[in-house]
């Protein structure tokens, strides 16, 4: 949230339905895509700006798949993407092979659902243009490693605003 809004974005945070005081009971990740999509319906109307969508874990593998083929948004930034099944979830990121955007991946070293070579095998079926950065010592939730992950969206962005 902090790396985007340095750039000037205005930044969306929100919990998804059942989540938190969020109403709603939680719907396995096919509900909360719409909860994606209203939100950058939201972005839109307040901002009329390009969007760079960011997520982390569920909200990466949710938001991603609302995100990556809808024309406002420019941008894609996955944090801590599972690459593993999470509980009873699975994960797909097919719709990732033919995404034109921009993508930035970022995890702990030490992500256990994001393990060394089952994220990169994953991030190798996703097409160009992407980047994974992993983060030394990081895990799951980059306890500790906060600036380090900032400084790599941080990077990130000065790259991709630069070539804008």
């Amino acid at each position: 949230m902090k790396a985007l809004n340095s750039f000037g974005f205005p930044v969306l945070r929100f919990n998804f339905r059942g989540t938190g005081l969020s109403e709603g009971e939680h719907a396995k990740g096919v509900g909360e895509i719409e909860d994606v999509r209203i939100g950058l319906d939201w972005l839109e109307r307040e901002f009329s700006l390009p969007i760079v969508f960011a997520g982390f874990s569920f909200g990466a593998a949710v938001g991603l798949r609302a995100a990556h083929d809808d024309p406002r948004v420019m941008a894609l930034i996955g944090l801590g993407v599972p690459a593993v099944p999470i509980e009873d979830r699975i994960y797909d990121f097919e719709f990732l092979r033919h995404s034109a955007k921009p993508k930035l991946f970022v995890s702990g070293s030490r992500d256990q659902f994001g393990p060394a070579g089952k994220l990169e095998a994953l991030i190798d079926t996703v097409a160009e243009p992407k980047k994974l950065v992993r983060i030394e010592a990081g895990d799951h939730f980059f306890e500790g490693r906060l600036r380090e992950m900032r400084e790599t969206i941080e990077a990130w962005m000065g790259e991709l605003v630069g070539r804008r």
